[in-house]
């Protein structure tokens, strides 16, 4: 008898992994500076150190698809907390600013693997009613643990220094892997389409692209400018803030409430997706944040600033799971794994270009100008949706026995 698929059935093996992973990110991520520095870095290449772990994560997402198909998901995030684990260990140990590094660019490669395969793994199990909700419930505990991670981090930071963020990752990422052998992952639908036993010979990712370049083109243009506007509010908040004359504590503030919003609002985002059709978040979600993006150079004090970091919050927010979302829809069943690899890395090559670009054009013009040019980003990314994203909710049309609004939360 085929077991019943609902968000509480899956809540341990599928969120309790991601949550205690994303919180030894989320613990790392001030520190990977601060170490740098320690080492002697200066504050540019500092910087840089910080931007490899993006960069080992972009490397990392093609492969991940691939290894991923090949040893199946719960594999493939064993391997990679084994390799975090090395590469948190390195970073520890590391005697000179380019050990460092090395090990933050492996721990970015880590990173993908782990994301990508649990994406993939409720992309397959999840009947297509919940996929929204599942996917955006995801997104949302790798936001939390994000979120709480510094938090929890600081007190042993502040007793051990920088090294005790890493000793922390370490030890939750060994908890994550310990959840994953300890719970039994849900038993996947038994209609050949995903089940280890019956999985097919792996196509290939050049095959892959090959076969699908014209969903890739179309709808892998809109996710990167999705990823360019949403990591760009991480810079741009700061940047105005300290445009604006206020301190570092007043700014950590604003930021927080931007991303308290951003965390709150995952799961009615999910839903929505589920009942109403992707573009009915995704469109709106991107107008926001471009519209927040184009008001921010207009503040001039802290109420206008806390104003549209918390229009921006919301405008990140409502669109949370979006591209995990749309890309489970588009991802082809037999190759699922391989394909999910190469549309994150859309996604992943906007994130890192996004700040980029407010870094190129505030050095060639001011930082006003490159706020704007990410706003209209946004707009542009809205259109694009609007145009190519379908209207009504994948499982629109599924039988009302198996389909409820509420059916199986």
């Amino acid at each position: 008898m085929r077991e019943t698929v609902t968000l509480r059935s899956i809540a341990v093996p599928a969120y309790g992994p991601p949550l205690l992973y994303g919180i030894g990110q989320g613990a790392v991520a001030p520190a990977i500076a601060l170490s740098a520095r320690d080492l002697g870095a200066s504050l540019g290449v500092a910087g840089l150190v910080v931007a490899v772990l993006g960069v080992g994560q972009i490397v990392g997402d093609v492969p991940a698809g691939a290894l991923a198909a090949r040893v199946g998901e719960r594999r493939a995030m064993l391997l990679a907390v084994a390799v975090a684990v090395a590469a948190l260990a390195g970073c520890l140990l590391a005697p000179t600013v380019a050990v460092l590094g090395a090990s933050v660019f492996v721990l970015g490669l880590a990173n993908s693997v782990f994301g990508l395969a649990r994406q993939t793994y409720l992309s397959e199990v999840v009947p297509l009613h919940l996929r929204a909700r599942a996917l955006s419930t995801l997104g949302g505990t790798l936001r939390i643990g994000m979120f709480a991670g510094p938090f929890l981090a600081a007190p042993f930071i502040r007793a051990g220094g920088t090294d005790a963020a890493y000793a922390l990752h370490l030890v939750v990422a060994v908890l994550a892997a310990v959840v994953l052998l300890a719970v039994p992952d849900l038993t996947r639908p038994a209609d050949g389409r995903s089940g280890r036993p019956s999985r097919a010979r792996p196509a290939g990712v050049v095959a892959v692209v090959r076969r699908h370049r014209r969903v890739l083109v179309h709808l892998g243009t809109a996710v990167l400018l999705v990823g360019a506007v949403r990591a760009s509010r991480q810079a741009v908040i700061p940047l105005w803030a300290d445009h604006l004359g206020l301190d570092a504590a007043t700014t950590s503030v604003v930021y927080g409430v931007s991303g308290l919003l951003d965390t709150l609002l995952f799961y009615p985002s999910g839903k929505v997706m589920d009942l109403r059709g992707r573009a009915f978040v995704a469109v709106p979600s991107m107008a926001v944040l471009g519209l927040a993006h184009l008001l921010l150079p207009l503040t001039g004090g802290l109420p206008s600033l806390v104003a549209v970091a918390v229009l921006m919050g919301i405008g990140n927010g409502m669109g949370a799971g979006v591209v995990m979302v749309v890309g489970a829809d588009v991802a082809p069943p037999g190759s699922r794994a391989e394909f999910l690899g190469v549309w994150r890395l859309f996604h992943d090559a906007g994130s890192a270009a996004g700040p980029l670009v407010v870094s190129a054009v505030t050095a060639l013009v001011a930082l006003g100008p490159a706020v704007a040019v990410l706003g209209r980003v946004g707009v542009g990314a809205a259109g694009l949706l609007a145009r190519r994203l379908p209207g009504a909710a994948p499982g629109a049309a599924a039988p009302a026995g198996r389909a409820g609004p509420d059916a199986g939360e």
